[in-house]
């Protein structure tokens, strides 16, 4: 929930005049926290007839003033104002229709009923009643919720005001004047009678508000589906119809909205563009997005696409913008805007920062994998402002220089934090509270954060936090898009006798061509040869980027050979590769030219000879594929993650290939398998740890005959049961993006190794059958605690989710199956060994532990102290202990002081206390109550 103003607030904020409401209200104030006697209770001399006149009248002339309140202020206080006019005119509505009334009393008798009812003095109960009435927040219009929402919000607040009024005549002396009758009848009337009028006298005035206030008409316009529009050009238009233009800015402001004015700016910032057709501009290829919209709960699992099916639409997105930008709740609580890879969430930051930069608004995009991830929010806005502007800007400068002009945000490219390696699942909170401290300083700030849907599970929620979720195109706006695509290009294909790619060819792909990146990627594949409309049927995406990266070398370089276009992946997937070692999306030039000639020539480039030295980066990155962000970037983080999908099956296939080449030799029996290449290119961290990756991996594999798809696992889980054991001599060892520990990578290896066996597999896995001898549970379990141990969160967390392992126990022995479709993820199996606990247990005490959780049958103390038995005996720690400890203490009657002994022994590892906090709080245990049983407060 937002903070939103109570009546007593509006008074404050629209700068009432009024000096007997002022009076009250401060009364009511005074009573709430020091009593009514020592509030001044003897000198009030207003009753309900007064105070109901004055704030009848005071809403109607502020309803009159709506103009001039607004005129002549910045933009946050007028967002002020406007939430202060809506609290008016909600209690100015339930007071007239109070008065209005069919009750078998008048105001002037509850005023005259002065006798002391119920042992408690009249002044002390009208000081409650105005308490109630005037000191509670009340609903505001916001633009994700539509009107009978916030209607419905304003009639429950008039039922608790009726509520408080029967309250009140129930503690007077005229309730023992009313009949037996009038008694059991007045809560019924006052529930049904001055809410429902108070409810028609508040449609009346909102309309008058909205007439005179474009927010408000903004707001009721985000229900109704708008035309189709480019580059959010109605967000120009509402945000004109608010308010003017800004001309005039200071030197250093009007070069930050310079700076965000993109739209004339190719659709992809690439490095090179392509030279046989013309890219469409921002401002005319980027589509008006489609969203889905929910508050973000502890109850909320965004990182699902099935629970954002369930979520509210948005029909017209520009005015839900140009309405929460207008909101409260915009310098509250950051925005959170989640897409998968390519649905566009860096263009929204771009577009739209180029819309608010003529308005009264000041935008400024961070890219945030190109900032320190440690910093400080206010650190990475001005190292951002800084490689913006060219030099350095402090923050709170740049805003008193605004003039009233209130900053956006957009932190674009939150999932790199989570992926890092740095610890950062609190970002959003640490947000929150850099506006909490703006605010504070008068320097009110919003902010809008992107980020994959991936990561959500990962991060924690602020109160107030608001979450989008980017919705693929429909038919039409891949039908407009192509129409936008075939008026730039069809003159220049005409000349090479080809045709702009249709509608039709294109929706024949399925959601391919719904994701707004990967459409374009078609286009530009089809611009080719026209390919896409010779009918080969859809193509997956690992496909789509293998073909359009090798048809756009082969162009490049006038129709090379294979063996030279695969040379040209290999370099753009050690790009990659150094990038993900490093746990970043952008590289430095002094990066990759020690990494890329390690890799590709094995680091045998001669540094003494000037004339044969390479410049390995602008030999990489002079490509359509990379752009320039602080150093080099791939023009989408997908393309990193498929070329080192790539690069590993490739290193597979040069494996396999070697092996073959040696056939039945007798020495090459007895030799090792020269796996130096894919030792190189998987021991520096787990593929795993970018989900795309895997996917990536089994689309390339799909493409590989079942014969070869069969020598590939035979060969690797040869590798695997030698994984641990000592390499004397090996290749490529130049290759170090990153100075890991030899624990670490053998532990990345053996975890890529039995990833690539399970993807290459056509059949689920059994452990046995890789790991050989009686003792390969007893492997199997070792090589768990190195992957947990080893792997970091980010390792550990991408592997037990995609590699799918459950037990089998057949003819009395166990085994271990990898792959199929029985389980979702690692779940018991790794887990188990992981944490201690024998495989065969674990699913028996998962299942007990959600059981006791539950509580549907045990008494809460008998499933408290099972609970504790678990923890403290067999050391339980899994996720489904931490949903059970979760759960009990949110439930109704919870005896938190028994579960805090429980806590405090889950919290005392200090090497697990880290995620067993993160899991405790996401379960629903209010972190407070962890800093209390800790003893930190």
């Amino acid at each position: 929930m937002i903070e939103t103003p109570s009546y007593a607030d509006a008074l404050r904020i629209l700068g009432c005049k009024d000096a007997r409401l002022v009076k009250v209200v401060g009364f009511a104030a005074a009573a709430a926290r020091t009593g009514w006697a020592l509030a001044g209770a003897g000198q009030l001399a207003t009753g309900l007839v007064d105070m109901r006149n004055s704030i009848v009248g005071y809403g109607e002339d502020v309803v009159r003033r709506m103009p001039e309140l607004k005129s002549g202020v910045d933009r946050f206080t007028r967002t002020q104002r406007l939430a202060a006019a809506h609290a008016v005119i909600v209690i100015s509505a339930y007071f007239e229709a109070f008065g209005e009334a069919k009750l078998p009393f008048t105001l002037d008798q509850l005023d005259r009923g002065g006798k002391i009812s119920h042992g408690v003095p009249t002044a002390e109960r009208f000081a409650r009643l105005v308490a109630s009435l005037l000191l509670e927040r009340l609903p505001t219009p916001e633009p994700h919720l539509p009107y009978s929402e916030t209607r419905l919000a304003v009639e429950r607040a008039y039922q608790r005001m009726s509520e408080a009024m029967a309250g009140y005549v129930g503690g007077l002396s005229v309730w023992d004047d009313l009949t037996v009758d009038d008694q059991l009848l007045l809560p019924r009337m006052l529930a049904e009678g001055p809410p429902a009028r108070a409810l028609r006298i508040y449609d009346e005035d909102y309309r008058s508000l909205a007439l005179d206030s474009h927010e408000f008409g903004v707001r009721s316009l985000v229900s109704e589906k708008p035309p189709p529009a480019t580059a959010l050009s109605r967000v120009a238009w509402l945000l004109a119809e608010l308010a003017p233009p800004r001309v005039g800015d200071r030197p250093v402001i009007h070069l930050a909205r310079m700076a965000a004015n993109a739209l004339d700016q190719p659709l992809l910032h690439a490095g090179k563009s392509p030279e046989d057709v013309w890219l469409p501009l921002l401002g005319e290829g980027y589509l008006s997005p489609r969203f889905r919209v929910a508050e973000l709960t502890q109850d909320a699992a965004p990182a699902q696409l099935s629970w954002w099916e369930e979520q509210r639409s948005l029909p017209d997105t520009e005015a839900f913008l140009v309405g929460h930008l207008t909101s409260l709740r915009a310098t509250q609580a950051p925005l959170l805007v989640l897409g998968e890879p390519g649905s566009g969430k860096t263009k929204l930051t771009e577009v739209l920062a180029a819309r608010l930069a003529r308005s009264e608004f000041l935008p400024i995009r961070v890219e945030l994998a190109g900032v320190s991830v440690r910093a400080s929010v206010t650190e990475q806005v001005e190292q951002a402002l800084g490689t913006m502007l060219g030099e350095e800007v402090d923050y709170a400068e740049l805003v008193t220089a605004a003039d009233g002009a209130m900053p956006v945000i957009l932190l674009d490219g939150f999932d790199e934090l989570v992926q890092g390696g740095v610890n950062r699942h609190d970002y959003l909170e640490r947000v929150q509270e850099f506006q909490a401290r703006e605010a504070e300083l008068g320097r009110p700030v919003a902010v809008i954060v992107t980020s994959r849907t991936v990561v959500a599970d990962r991060i924690r929620f602020p109160k107030g936090l608001l979450g989008l979720q980017l919705q693929p195109f429909d038919d039409d706006q891949v039908r407009q898009w192509l129409n936008i695509w075939g008026q730039r290009n069809r003159g220049l294909l005409a000349r090479r006798d080809l045709k702009p790619l249709p509608a039709e060819a294109a929706l024949v792909h399925g959601e391919m061509a719904r994701q707004p990146l990967l459409l374009l990627l078609l286009a530009l594949y089809d611009a080719g040869s026209n390919a896409l409309q010779h009918d080969h049927g859809p193509l997956g995406r690992a496909r789509l980027y293998e073909v359009l990266l090798r048809d756009y070398t082969e162009r490049e370089t006038g129709g090379v050979r294979r063996v030279a276009i695969d040379q040209e992946l290999v370099l753009l997937g050690a790009v990659a590769l150094s990038m993900l070692s490093r746990g970043r999306q952008v590289i430095t030039d002094e990066a990759l030219n020690r990494d890329l000639p390690a890799l590709c020539q094995g680091g045998e480039d001669d540094p003494g000879d000037e004339e044969a030295r390479v410049d390995w980066a602008r030999k990489a990155t002079e490509r359509f594929f990379f752009v320039r962000r602080n150093g080099h970037a791939f023009l989408h983080a997908t393309f990193g993650e498929f070329l080192v999908a790539w690069l590993a099956m490739y290193a597979l296939r040069d494996l396999d290939r070697r092996r073959r080449l040696a056939g039945d030799e007798p020495l090459a029996l007895v030799q090792a398998v020269d796996d130096d290449l894919l030792y190189a290119v998987t021991s520096h961290s787990c593929l795993a740890e970018r989900g795309p990756i895997v996917g990536f991996v089994l689309e390339l594999l799909d493409e590989v005959p079942s014969a070869v798809r069969e020598r590939c696992v035979e060969l690797l889980a040869g590798l695997l049961r030698r994984s641990l054991h000592e390499r004397p001599r090996r290749h490529f060892t130049g290759f170090r993006p990153v100075r890991h520990t030899m624990t670490r990578r053998l532990a990345a290896y053996s975890a890529n190794l039995t990833l690539l066996i399970v993807c290459a597999s056509e059949q689920p896995v059994r452990v046995s059958s890789i790991l050989s001898g009686p003792d390969h549970l007893e492997q199997w379990s070792s090589l768990s605690h190195l992957w947990k141990g080893q792997l970091g969160q980010e390792g550990w967390t991408g592997l037990v989710t995609a590699l799918s392992a459950h037990r089998v126990l057949e003819d009395g022995k166990e085994d271990v199956v990898l792959g199929g479709a029985e389980t979702g993820g690692m779940g018991d199996v790794v887990v188990a060994v992981a944490t201690g606990h024998t495989v065969r247990h674990r699913r028996l005490l998962d299942l007990l532990v959600a059981a006791l959780g539950e509580g549907r049958f045990l008494p809460y103390r008998d499933r408290l102290a099972i609970l504790d038995e678990l923890v403290r005996t067999v050391a339980v720690r899994s996720p489904a202990m931490h949903r059970a400890l979760g759960a009990m203490w949110t439930e109704d009657g919870a005896d938190h002081a028994e579960l805090r002994p429980l806590l405090r022994a889950m919290l005392a590892d200090p090497a697990d206390r880290v995620g067993t906090w993160e899991q405790l709080v996401k379960a629903g245990i209010p972190e407070t109550a962890l800093w209390e049983i800790q003893g930190l407060d």
